[in-house]
């Protein structure tokens, strides 16, 4: 292959400024595109494994495990279709600027100026319009520049083969592409040979980053067809050079197909005709000059308003006289299509719209991920409150629920001993009292299935048994009724303070429960031990031993009524029947019965009910024990990874959108980073910047953990705002990755206040803004851990705001770490159960140094030489001294926050009031004394 003469094939091509700034843009885009890939890849991964997880941890326990996701939770744990779609199109797509135009001219002049060189002939040899000589029909083919070490020259089927082909180029060295290799010969029969696209690979720096194609004429192939490659993970920078008045209706037509197929914003370029050769004076030329300055405004105005009308633009905002459109300063802004008619300062047309193009689909990519990451994390987050709960109050409730069955068990047992003799009374009393109505009721009974004539004349054997039996049952049922009701009122009151919570308990415990089996029994012997109580044995079923005891007695009742002639059935005959049985039932053994038999059936089920829940108490020891073991791969590994992820998608948007932040003069050095001056970031000033170098996965995982808290707690005044953050993957020339955190930035620490100097008034405000800025905290569920002097900052007015959420974390999240700063710790962090009570904790202590008004250590700390010494004493109880000048009203509140006991602590919600009735006192006395001072003095 003959390559292009100057410059040598080995050399890169000549550049020009504005492919320069294509070439940096394209290569920016290309880096970004690489971490984009990475966290996409990272986190596909991820949520594969953990939906592979869930998946066998759910089919180990065969059931629906509280520790697993909800089907609902588990569709979180991927991407929505749209979103999916959306990114492996976007993320890793091919940056491809598409050149189309009015003709074959307009276009190769606008390619030619892209790379800086005359490449694609121009004038008379490109034919100025696709309207060809003589009418004849112009028929360029398409142009695809690749980069390449050799310049060459080749003919392929679009993604398929190169075709053996002689082209004119390989004839000789040329300058410019033959016009002969750009044509499609009408001679030419060969399909494939008319579909083929015309491959220039060349040596250039812009085609090392991105591809570079020249759509063809109308004629030789369609826009949609032209365009086909341009449809999949390829991202178009469109252009459109006009080098007329105004578009035609064809082009118009043309151009609908374009947005319509691609979605993409046009960048509009006026190419100028050709300028004449030479002047003929220099007065004729300033002239010409000023009229062609004119024409070209009414010519740009005439085509702008084209564009507008046709909907090409969105707003006269699209046009720009200096070449470049309005609305690429704004990051983040939507791209819109836009006119530039300035040929001569074409790089600051092209090179702000290509920016915003490219940076607009990374930007919405990343923040797809991060909007993923964000939800997903919340999830588990949330997962981790659940089960928290779950391990603290499962086994309380099964203690609840035993303790309370016990007292129902033995107030029901109690009930039965102690009312034996009162239930002897009651029948006694119950039968002497409705003893006249039972016999008035008996003598007026009418029977059933027996047939009794009007003068009461004898009938047979068989039916005066039937008359008896249907006395007795009379006597039985009214008798049942009536015990019924004066036993239930007994223990009726039992309901409420045991049944009610009992059941309830029971209930949760059971939904719970992962065995359905040990779940059916509890509660079935539940209803058992219930109904011992309410149902079984107050109201007499006619197959009960106590039914079965009355039948007894009245029986011998039948046999001591002796006839030898069946007699009459008379209502006094029935009177004296009734009357018999009535005065043959012993109250005293009926009683004794009832209650023998209420005591067995309340031990049977109490022992049933005990059985079944030490079952139930098996099955939640195992599904805790999962669930614990699951709690703890949430907190150590699925939200830590999540939560980097999180950091590199969220980072890759800020610097996306406000760049990467400059270092100003160090303001001051911490264990875990460095904080800078930040003159300015994303339209915020003044900015502070903390740079972390995170040294393992723990630190960078605690790190994202922190950025993640951080970022979704609402804004608050009491807390220093976090702007946003960027992965720096240059720090320290190279030598490693930081972390930049860009944050607000306010006057000093509470460190460097109270060494300057601080009034009482200020210093009681800056406890109250602390306590304010730790309640809101407590509210969104985080605790602070690191408390301190230097970690509260003030403003030009001295007001607080609490900064470095370095330790901040919800109590579900936190592995029982022991972090702070030692003087500020309370004891029970040592041992890694604690909660938010050691907020509390370090603010008794802040205390004490606001109210001293200076930095000095409290005589017990001061004395430790070591950390471990300090930690021991404070155990101990050792805590700072009281001095004179302490008001005993702000004594009492240190003391009672640093108390040892959590438990003892006051609530914020106190702490609070009580600081402002002390700063009212304080002060108000302060300015009657200074009052008064004066009143004296004068």
């Amino acid at each position: 292959m003959e390559g292009h003469a100057p410059p040598p094939p080995s050399q890169p091509q000549k550049t020009t400024p504005l492919s320069r700034e294509l070439t940096r843009i394209f290569n920016s885009y290309n880096k970004h595109s690489i971490q984009l890939k990475k966290n996409l890849k990272e986190t596909n991964a991820f949520f594969r494994e953990i939906r592979q997880n869930y998946s066998n941890a759910c089919a180990s326990t065969m059931s629906s495990d509280s520790a697993c996701l909800e089907a609902g939770q588990l569709s979180c744990i991927s991407f929505p279709s749209h979103e999916e779609e959306f990114l492996r199109n976007a993320v890793g797509a091919t940056p491809y600027i598409v050149i189309l135009g009015q003709d074959c001219a307009a276009r190769y002049q606008l390619l030619n100026c892209l790379l800086g060189e005359r490449l694609l002939p121009l004038g008379p040899e490109a034919g100025e319009a696709c309207e060809g000589v003589q009418g004849t029909v112009c028929k360029r083919r398409k142009l695809c520049f690749t980069h390449g070490r050799q310049t060459r020259l080749s003919l392929a089927l679009p993604g398929q083969y190169e075709l053996v082909h002689q082209l004119a180029a390989h004839c000789g060295l040329w300058d410019t592409v033959p016009k002969e290799d750009l044509e499609i010969h009408e001679e030419c029969e060969d399909p494939a040979h008319r579909l083929a696209e015309l491959e220039i690979t060349l040596h250039h720096p812009l085609l090392q980053e991105a591809k570079v194609m020249v759509v063809p004429c109308p004629s030789v192939q369609p826009i949609e067809e032209a365009l086909e490659d341009c449809t999949r993970s390829v991202i178009p920078i469109i252009l459109y050079a006009i080098n007329q008045d105004c578009l035609s209706t064809e082009q118009v037509a043309e151009l609908w197909k374009v947005k319509e197929l691609l979605s993409f914003p046009i960048c509009f370029v006026r190419i100028p005709s050709t300028l004449p050769a030479a002047a003929q004076d220099s007065g004729r030329h300033m002239d010409k000059e000023k009229e062609k300055e004119k024409e070209k405004e009414r010519e740009k105005s005439a085509l702008h308003k084209q564009l507008l009308s046709l909907g090409f633009l969105s707003s006269p905002a699209g046009k720009c006289s200096c070449g470049a459109p309005a609305q690429v300063s704004t990051p983040g802004a939507k791209p819109q299509s836009t006119l530039g008619e300035a040929f001569e300062r074409l790089h600051r047309l092209l090179a702000p719209f290509a920016r915003q193009v490219l940076q607009n689909q990374q930007v919405e990519a990343a923040t797809l991920l991060n909007g993923l990451h964000c939800r997903c994390l919340d999830l588990f987050i949330n997962q981790a409150f659940d089960m928290q709960r779950d391990l603290q109050i499962t086994p309380r409730r099964l203690e609840y629920t035993r303790e309370k069955e016990a007292e129902l068990f033995t107030s029901l047992m109690a009930i039965a001993n102690r009312k034996q003799e009162e239930m002897k009374e009651m029948i006694v009393e119950t039968l002497g009292s409705m003893k006249e109505q039972l016999l008035e009721d008996a003598a007026n009974l009418e029977f059933t299935d027996v047939i009794v004539t009007t003068n009461g004349e004898p009938v047979t054997s068989k039916e005066i048994k039937s008359c008896i039996h249907q006395i007795q049952e009379l006597i039985v049922v009214r008798l049942n009724q009536a015990v019924a009701n004066k036993l239930i009122s007994s223990v009726d009151y039992l309901r409420e303070s045991f049944v009610g919570t009992l059941e309830r308990c029971l209930n949760s415990l059971e939904k719970s429960n992962i065995d359905s089996y040990v779940h059916n029994i509890t509660s079935n012997h539940l209803k058992q031990l219930l109904n011992a109580a309410y149902h079984v044995e107050v109201t007499f079923h006619s197959g009960s031993s106590v039914t079965r005891f009355v039948w007894e007695q009245i029986k011998q009742i039948i046999h001591r009524i002796t006839f030898v002639n069946p007699p009459a059935v008379t209502p006094e005959w029935k009177r004296k029947v009734a009357q018999d049985a009535i005065e043959s039932l012993s109250a005293a053994k009926l009683a004794r019965s009832i209650c023998s038999q209420f005591r067995t059936r309340l031990n049977s089920s109490h022992e049933a009910f005990a059985a079944s829940l030490r079952q139930l108490e098996e099955g939640h020891t195992g599904r805790l024990e999962r669930t614990e073991d699951l709690w703890l791969r949430v907190r150590k590994d699925h939200a830590p990874r999540l939560a980097r992820l999180s950091l590199e998608s969220r980072s890759l948007r800020d610097v996306l959108l406000n760049g990467k932040p400059k270092l100003g003069r160090e303001l001051g050095r911490g264990q875990y980073g460095v904080v800078y001056l930040c003159d300015s970031w994303g339209g915020r000033y003044p900015c502070a910047l903390k740079s972390v170098i995170p040294p393992d996965d723990k630190h960078w995982n605690d790190l994202a953990l922190e950025f993640h808290y951080t970022r979704s707690l609402p804004k608050h005044e009491r807390l220093v705002d976090l702007h946003g953050s960027v992965i720096d993957h240059t720090y320290g020339d190279g030598s490693s990755i930081a972390v930049l955190l860009i944050m607000e930035r306010l006057h000093r620490d509470l460190y460097t206040g109270l060494k300057a100097g601080l009034s009482l008034r200020d210093r009681l405000q800056i406890a109250l803004d602390v306590v304010e800025g730790i309640r809101f905290l407590h509210g969104q569920g985080l605790l602070h851990r690191d408390i301190k002097l230097k970690n509260v900052l003030l403003d030009k007015q001295n007001r607080a705001k609490i900064t470095d959420l370095g330790f901040c974390k919800p109590e579900a999240m936190m592995s029982g770490s022991i972090v702070g700063t030692p003087i500020h710790m309370a004891p029970e962090l040592f041992t890694g159960k604690y909660d938010n009570s050691v907020d509390v904790y370090a603010f008794g202590i802040l205390f004490w140094y606001l109210c001293t008004g200076s930095v000095k250590l409290p005589e017990a700390f001061e004395k430790c030489s070591s950390k471990d010494q300090l930690w021991t004493n404070v155990k101990k109880g050792a805590r700072p001294e009281r001095l004179s000048s302490f008001d005993e009203e702000c004594w009492q509140l240190m003391e009672a926050c640093w108390n040892g006991d959590p438990s003892l602590r006051p609530l914020l919600g106190i702490v609070e009031p009580g600081l402002q009735s002390i700063m009212v006192r304080l002060c108000n006395c302060g300015s009657e004394q200074k009052s008064s001072s004066l009143d004296d003095s004068n």
